[in-house]
């Protein structure tokens, strides 16, 4: 997998936010989940731009994007932080594909701070009461704890507790890109306080209005998703008016690596059929 390089940089309310705008069309804007950054999007980012512009990030305390202690990571911060991207990017209404958490941020970016998609995926995200694994609460009760762990105790947690989220197992390739985020100093302290911030009032607070979405609206989900449950697709595709549903048979949460293949028709087909 394309190693993530991202070559711009944006500072907003003493944060440091890495990114990058490649490609010719539309703009499409990916988003990343937790613990992700953007280099999990970066093989289909540069698919899709033979098609569109496309915009790939990654949020404070995560991938190249700063990780100051002091520097909040809530949902609610992701999404302020994200309509602020899109002003300052001049997008008024992009495509968005969002992943794990990325999809409570573009949800809260739309329906409270008033921005507008030309259309929304949501691939196995974060939109449902309740979410977070017993890991998350054991982490959120003790962040402390953990942040103290030695490193190669920390390391081991952490390559364990992404090994999880797949369903047909990761490429040591793979795995290494998605820990080494984590894996120094400031990684460490920041992998536990993410977790230690998450909360589902974010979602909670939103989900009341998924009923008004009005843009073309497509959930891909992975059927054996251990993370969060396929169940969860079912219900948000209820609560969103007019949103269309594809799964992916013989993929888990990390979708983009259990079924890289499936995974990139059903975004060529989804992207063609909205742009």
């Amino acid at each position: 997998m394309t190693t993530n390089h991202l070559k711009r940089t944006i500072r907003w309310a003493g944060r440091t936010v890495r990114w990058d705008r490649f490609g010719d069309g539309p703009a499409l804007v990916f988003l990343h989940g937790t613990p992700w950054s953007s280099a999990l999007w970066r093989q289909y980012a540069e698919a899709l731009a033979e098609d569109f512009t496309v915009y790939l990030w990654d949020m404070p305390g995560y991938g190249l994007s700063s990780k100051a202690p002091d520097h909040r990571v809530d949902l609610g911060v992701q999404g302020e932080l994200f309509a602020h991207l899109l002003d300052v990017w001049g997008l008024e209404r992009p495509h968005v594909i969002a992943h794990d958490f990325g999809g409570a941020v573009a949800l809260r970016a739309r329906l409270l701070h008033g921005r507008r998609y030309a259309s929304l995926c949501l691939v196995d995200v974060v939109a449902l009461s309740p979410w977070g694994s017993p890991f998350f609460t054991l982490v959120q009760q003790h962040a402390d704890v953990f942040e103290q762990l030695p490193p190669a105790v920390h390391r081991g947690a952490i390559e364990a507790y992404i090994r999880g989220a797949s369903h047909r197992g990761l490429r040591d390739d793979h795995l290494e890109m998605l820990v080494r985020p984590w894996s120094d100093t400031d990684g460490q302290t920041a992998f536990y306080r993410q977790i230690a911030q998450a909360d589902e009032k974010y979602t909670d607070e939103v989900e009341p209005l998924y009923g008004t979405l009005d843009e073309p609206t497509h959930i891909v989900w992975g059927a054996e998703d251990t993370w969060i449950p396929m169940d969860r697709a079912e219900r948000l595709g209820t609560l969103i008016p007019h949103a269309t549903r594809t799964l992916i048979h013989d993929a888990g949460h990390l979708i983009q690596l259990d079924a890289p293949a499936q995974l990139s028709a059903e975004l060529t087909r989804w992207t063609t059929e909205v742009a």
